[in-house]
């Protein structure tokens, strides 16, 4: 039997190969490269293909494990956490576009149903390159990253009611006994997937978990994924909305990230097959009799989809840096726009040639978008040189300013984690602090005392509004590795005497960072290692005091031990001729005085043979204080020596 699909098939995978060897050396995202290979292989390049319709067919087994890969990855913790991004930004984006894009079709002649239909279709963006470069370049925790996010969830959500709507775009008449029907077809659905995902299951799973095999596990998620589409196509809905639902329910079991894991292969593959065919779609011939206004259209959807998706984002309370750089990096046209244009053709709602003109301008956007990420940092940097900054710009919000004056103080950027952690401890410590957060959704505080500002770091006006020249230490604790480097050269610039902690993500940033004016760099790599092999060595019951003095040398040497083994060196540090390190420590007056009165600062110095060098008395910092200076309950002191001379004193004051 002579199958013609497998020729096709292995056409597609050698092209795609060669094209993707190419487009990984220039640095273009993959989906490129299947539109190239379709370009070149289908009817309207080479011909190279003879089973087109078979294709297709692929390609729609790639649209269902698109959706049910994104409701796998769905999960309400992580919704959660970016659910202000995907609620109000992603809403605001599609609404916006969509208006814009009515109206401009709408004066052009359209029909109203097909400018409803070009609005919504206009309005998605890429998911599946944005979310793959944001990672490629570890911008996908940053705020503008985030944002990002939120909006394409979003967007992924609402395909499926925009697909159900389409039939009643097209005027399909629909009788009140089939809507009747449909509903009640829906509800049981509906009633269905609320049972399936509650008890049928995740007893399903746990049942073939514990026959332990691999094989079993695969056919049963492929089993339910497959069996719930075709049974909402029984029903006459669209195979998508069965996909998500398929996802929708195993991402309630805890074997959702084993299946995730288990499909992403079938999910790449099919995917390919998805964006070949799209490329196999697109009349060349077309293409170039109509550059002209296919060019000029693509420089409208570029910059109508960067005003929109800005938009949103200032809406959010984003500065105008992030609003620039969010709406460069969703000025594409997605990959739920090809799978949405198939249904319009089918209902009659957009044309062969509106279509061809779409495609065409679809693929450019999408070719463009690693371009547009690379500059969209620099032209943020272009916009806040606009003269009407100060109106895009939100303004800036400060708490509980009146609580305590900012001197010789602590400024803490980014309210992650982390920032988290050293507030509390400052708090704890009663160390004057002032926090600096980009993101509106945590400009919050609970802790009496606590100063918030709302603002860009990388802004002069938000710093000085912090007091920077005043202030004695930074910590620089957020997930943006660009607006780092500016934060900590603009710091410096302002406050050369400032002593500057950065957190970062990979030792490779250390040299760049201190080159900039960083003090101390601690990277979350290597610090990981450290933590790793501090337990390794306390299982082998090496004394604590061994393994701390290691510690601290590794981290005086800014982790050069850790960088000579990654280079394959001889590594000469040894945890048993390590010296005792001197260390600075915080030290609380305890309820102990409120019999003894008080002490004097020269009385400590002389009975411990230490030197005292601040005295904190309700956050404030008396530096070097004088002999005769009285010390009670509720004092704090700091002194550098060793950890033993350290614990003795605590135990004698706290």
């Amino acid at each position: 039997m002579d199958l013609i699909i497998l020729k096709d098939i292995v056409i597609i995978f050698a092209l795609s190969v060669l094209v993707l060897i190419l487009f990984n050396k220039i640095r273009i995202p993959t989906v490129l490269g299947f539109f190239i290979t379709g370009i070149v292989a289908g009817p309207q390049g080479l011909s190279l293909i003879s089973e087109v319709q078979q294709v297709e067919i692929l390609a729609e087994i790639g649209i269902i494990f698109l959706l049910f890969t994104i409701a796998l990855e769905f999960s309400l913790e992580k919704f959660s956490q970016i659910k202000r991004q995907a609620l109000i930004g992603g809403s605001l984006q599609l609404i916006f576009t969509f208006i814009i894009v009515f109206l401009i079709t709408l004066s052009l002649g359209l029909g109203v149903g097909a400018s409803i239909f070009i609005g919504f279709l206009i309005s998605f963006s890429s998911t599946a390159i944005v979310l793959r470069l944001l990672q490629d370049k570890n911008e996908l925790d940053t705020p503008h990253g985030r944002t990002s996010l939120g909006i394409l969830i979003f967007q992924d959500l609402a395909v499926i009611p925009i697909i159900l709507l389409t039939p009643i775009l097209a005027g399909v008449s629909v009788s009140s006994e089939s809507v009747l029907i449909l509903l009640l077809e829906g509800g049981v659905l509906l009633i269905f997937t609320i049972i399936a995902a509650k008890w049928l299951v995740p007893h399903l799973l746990n049942h073939v978990a514990q026959l332990k095999n691999r094989e079993l596990f695969l056919l049963t998620i492929i089993l339910i994924c497959f069996g719930i589409t075709w049974l909402t196509t029984l029903i006459g809905l669209s195979p998508a909305l069965g996909a998500f639902l398929a996802g929708l329910i195993i991402s309630n079991t805890k074997y959702a990230h084993q299946a995730l894991g288990n499909v992403l292969s079938f999910h790449d593959i099919f995917m390919s097959f998805f964006f070949v065919s799209i490329g196999m779609l697109l009349n060349i011939n077309f293409f170039f009799q109509n550059i002209g206004i296919i060019l000029l259209l693509t420089l409208g959807v570029l910059l109508i989809k960067t005003f929109t998706a800005g938009l949103a984002t200032r809406f959010l309370g984003f500065p105008l840096r992030i609003m620039v750089i969010v709406g460069l990096i969703l000025s594409q046209i997605g990959e739920f726009s090809f799978i949405l244009s198939k249904v319009g053709i089918q209902y009659g709602l957009i044309s062969l040639t509106i279509f061809q003109i779409f495609l065409s301008v679809s693929i450019i956007t999408m070719g463009l978008t690693p371009f547009l990420m690379t500059i969209s940092h620099r032209t943020s940097l272009l916009f806040n040189k606009f003269p009407l900054k100060s109106i895009l710009e939100p303004n800036i919000v400060q708490t509980n300013s009146s609580e305590f004056e900012l001197d010789d103080h602590l400024i803490i950027i980014g309210y992650g984690v982390n920032g988290k952690n050293v507030s509390m401890a400052a708090h704890n410590s009663s160390i004057p602090y002032v926090v600096v957060e980009i993101d509106p959704g945590m400009v919050k505080t609970d802790k009496e005392g606590e100063i918030f500002i709302y603002g860009d770091a990388a802004q002069e006006t938000i710093l000085k509004k912090a007091k920077i020249e005043k202030a004695r230490i930074m910590v620089v604790a957020i997930s943006d590795p660009v607006n780092t480097r500016r934060i900590i050269e603009l710091s410096k610039r302002i406050n050369p005497d400032l002593y500057i902690i950065v957190r970062t993500r990979y030792i490779d940033e250390i040299k760049i960072l201190k080159s900039l004016g960083a003090d101390e760099v601690i990277p979350e790599e290597f610090e990981t290692s450290v933590e790793i092999f501090s337990r390794v060595l306390d299982e082998y019951n090496v004394p604590h005091d061994r393994i701390n003095r290691f510690i601290n040398e590794v981290r005086e040497e800014n982790y050069g031990m850790f960088q000579r083994i990654m280079q394959d060196k001889e590594v000469t540090c040894n945890i048993e001729t390590l010296s005792p390190p001197s260390e600075t420590a915080l030290i609380k007056v305890g309820e102990k005085f409120l019999i003894e009165g008080e002490i004097l600062k020269s009385d400590i110095e002389k009975k411990f043979g230490i030197i005292i060098q601040n005295i904190i008395i309700n956050q404030k910092i008396i530096k070097n204080p004088l002999e005769n200076q009285p010390i009670t309950k509720g004092y704090i002191i700091t002194i550098s020596d060793s950890r033993e001379k350290i614990s003795e004193i605590r135990n004698y004051l706290e």
